[in-house]
């Protein structure tokens, strides 16, 4: 387990955060304070063991990042303000991945019946918000919430001002690019923020996924990188439009997901979702079928 200063880092199984695990932080201070629960459920159950866990601070609602809360049912569970009542129902988060607005109320009911009961369990528990911009005191551990939007309206980055440490968490720098996907993301907003996380005074970034810790050199060179994937998906977007293509064939090519990972239909709604952020943001409409045109709004 990786240390910096009183910040442990807890990877996913077999040393892994990939989606569906993600990393998590744990602030070694009198507070026992865990950032996101996505890690190893076992590793998380060790930490608690051995240090305790009593306050959990979720920079999002997403699974990967708050689906093992339901693991520490005596701890205190806090999100970001603006996710708070979004993650209190099945319809509201539904409508902030774009299922309902793709699918309609049909399609949110056969939605419901894939979701994992431990994430609904660890939304649930979710008992208030904490501030963003706020600096707070964990045992001598000083820590500000940034709202850093894009992934989604309400992501969190914690940022250790005095340690020069922050938790990027799914501005991630995986070779996927940038992911704002659900109707609660936002591409312009993804590149304000990605360019905000590079003007700190900090000189480690921790991500959410894979890599795991950068120096703020690793960091700034892999965001640019990460950044230029959006202008490649609107370049992409762009050239099939002019050929022609109505919405359903758009959005079955593979811009965002392989083609063969289509069928699964979380992954179609946010491919669709993502692709109308584009077209808008390129200012295009496509033919849906040749019946009605499609934007992303």
């Amino acid at each position: 387990m990786q240390r910096i200063g009183p910040i442990m880092i807890i990877e996913g199984p077999n040393n892994s955060s990939k989606v569906p695990y993600s990393r998590s932080l744990y602030i070694d201070c009198s507070e026992k304070v865990l950032i996101d629960s996505g890690a190893d459920p076992e590793s998380l159950l060790k930490l608690d063991q051995e240090y305790g866990i009593e306050l959990i601070v979720n920079t999002h609602y997403h699974p990967d990042h708050t689906t093992h809360n339901y693991l520490f049912p005596n701890a205190t569970k806090l999100i970001n303000p603006i996710e708070y009542d979004t993650a209190q129902s099945i319809e509201g988060i539904a409508r902030a991945n774009g299922v309902y607005q793709e699918w309609g109320p049909k399609g949110v009911e056969v939605w419901k019946k894939n979701l994992p009961p431990k994430w609904m369990k660890s939304l649930g528990q979710l008992s208030g918000t904490y501030e963003y911009e706020k600096e707070y005191d964990f045992g001598g551990v000083k820590v500000e919430f940034l709202h850093t939007p894009g992934h989604t309206s309400g992501l969190s980055c914690p940022y250790f001002t005095e340690l020069g440490v922050v938790f990027a968490s799914d501005y991630d720098m995986t070779s996927f690019g940038p992911w704002y996907n659900g109707t609660d993301g936002d591409i312009d907003d993804f590149i304000r923020s990605g360019k905000r996380l590079l003007e700190l005074d900090a000189d480690t970034y921790i991500t959410g996924h894979q890599k795991g810790v950068f120096t703020k050199q690793e960091f700034e060179q892999a965001m640019d990188t990460y950044l230029a994937i959006i202008e490649k998906r609107d370049e992409k977007i762009e050239y099939y439009v002019r050929q022609g293509l109505t919405f359903d064939e758009l959005t079955s090519i593979g811009i965002f997901y392989p083609k063969r990972t289509l069928e699964n239909g979380i992954l179609k709604t946010w491919e669709r979702t993502g692709i109308r952020k584009h077209l808008e943001r390129l200012g295009l409409t496509v033919p849906d079928d040749g019946k009605v045109y499609v934007s992303s709004k």
